[in-house]
């Protein structure tokens, strides 16, 4: 009997900063191997999610978002993005198709990807599109460039269709077809996985013939003591995203298996104030212990056992110039 022929190969997710790639990669490999959050730009650094599909293993790079950056850390995250995407043996585009449309109905007539943005005065009279959709379609055109540039096709994938009517994603991807860099269009909603079947067996046809780089039963590569630091991250954001902005980390200082089974944790939030020290700490340490307990219960589930999670709170102003919190992540400092 003919052995199945293996495949594996790397799957590169990029997109603006809010896309929904983390979501996506969520779906595509079956749990949760990456943050998710209502605050955009929350990928630091590649998560690889592991996906199957037949014979078929697809290595899934979650990205950090792309987008234009103003400081050493965004310029690290955007750099590593780009990385990934160049090594990947496929590219996927994810856009917010809401934000798309919105913009191109807020401008007089419809506009096709990298045609100059008009002013808001040559847009009056037209719905109106948040600033945020206006930054997320600039950004699409800048990733758009940046493929050309680099001479790479991508897997178009529209986001976000359950908030949208079929004749608007079809005009949609019609204007991001012609700009030359889409080889197929799909289109999903990665919170309600509407699409990530079909997207699956897309991928799983692109990847090149070879063995398995990770056993079957394992679903992300990043190291436990990161995927720790990342959960009480999220739940950091989930609690505190109204008040807290991107200034603020969290580092594992110690993961120690405990003789009966359980594991003791130790982990510190460095903010750049004392304000944003206080913000953390809530009225009577509140907030910390919110953080604390939802992370300890995921953490559990995660490990399959007993957690004991300990946080700290400093103040750091510059801990996002620390060259070791770079290196943690696997991000360039001289980016």
């Amino acid at each position: 009997m003919t052995e199945p022929t293996l495949r594996c190969g790397f799957v590169a997710i990029i997109g603006a900063p809010n896309a929904g790639k983390s979501t996506l990669v969520n779906q595509l490999v079956g749990t949760k191997v990456s943050i998710v959050t209502q605050k955009v730009q929350t990928t630091r650094f590649p998560v690889r999610g592991i996906a199957l599909e037949d014979e078929a293993q697809m290595v899934l790079v979650d990205t950090p978002g792309i987008f234009k950056p103003r400081r050493r850390l965004d310029r690290a995250m955007v750099a590593s993005a780009w990385g990934g995407a160049h090594d990947a043996d496929c590219v996927v585009l994810l856009i917010d198709a809401a934000a798309q449309l919105a913009v191109s109905q807020s401008l007089t007539g419809r506009r096709a990807p990298g045609d100059p943005m008009p002013s808001g005065s040559e847009a009056s009279g037209q719905p109106r599109a948040t600033g945020a959709d206006h930054k997320a379609v600039e950004d699409v055109e800048m990733i758009i460039e940046g493929l050309k540039a680099n001479g790479r096709k991508a897997i178009l994938a529209l986001n976000k269709i359950d908030l949208m009517k079929s004749e608007n994603l079809l005009a949609i991807a019609d204007d991001l077809y012609k700009t030359g860099i889409v080889e197929d269009v799909l289109m999903i909603s990665a919170e309600k996985g509407h699409g990530v079947k079909d997207m699956k067996k897309l991928l799983a046809g692109r990847m090149p013939e070879g063995p398995w780089l990770y056993p079957e039963d394992q679903a992300a590569d990043a190291p436990v003591r990161i995927l720790a630091a990342e959960i009480t991250r999220e739940k950091l954001f989930l609690r505190v995203h109204e008040e807290l902005p991107y200034a603020a980390a969290v580092v594992t200082t110690e993961f120690t298996d405990k003789p009966d089974g359980s594991v003791r944790i130790e982990q510190t939030i460095y903010v750049e104030r004392d304000g944003q020290r206080a913000i953390v700490l809530g009225k009577g340490g509140q907030t910390l212990k919110w953080i604390g307990q939802k992370s300890r219960e995921e953490l559990g589930k995660l490990l399959d056992r007993p957690v004991h999670l300990f946080l700290t709170v400093k103040v750091e102003e510059k801990w996002s110039d620390d060259r070791a919190l770079y290196a943690q992540f696997g991000l360039d400092y001289n980016s």
